[in-house]
């Protein structure tokens, strides 16, 4: 059976998100001043094969460990639809 499997890959809260501090201030720049901070990361579908959910979200997790996302850098959080 074939799985649809989000994975939400952020920044890790500790650190410094450049991209989503030039976003912050372009959105300020636009007169949006209510916004007070914004954090950018991917969002990845993967369609799985799997005999079932949790055997596809351990395929995606083992993905996302090896190559999706970096330990040290972004947190991640699988989802199998």
């Amino acid at each position: 059976m074939t799985y649809t499997v989000q994975i939400k890959v952020m920044p890790l809260k500790e650190l410094l998100d450049p991209q989503g501090k030039a976003i912050a201030g372009g959105l300020k720049n636009l007169g949006l001043n209510s916004i007070e901070e914004v954090r950018v990361g991917k969002n990845i579908t993967l369609q799985v094969n799997a005999g079932s959910s949790g055997e596809a979200k351990q395929i995606a997790e083992e993905a996302t460990k090896k190559l999706l996302a970096n330990p040290v850098m972004e947190y991640y959080e699988v989802s199998v639809n």
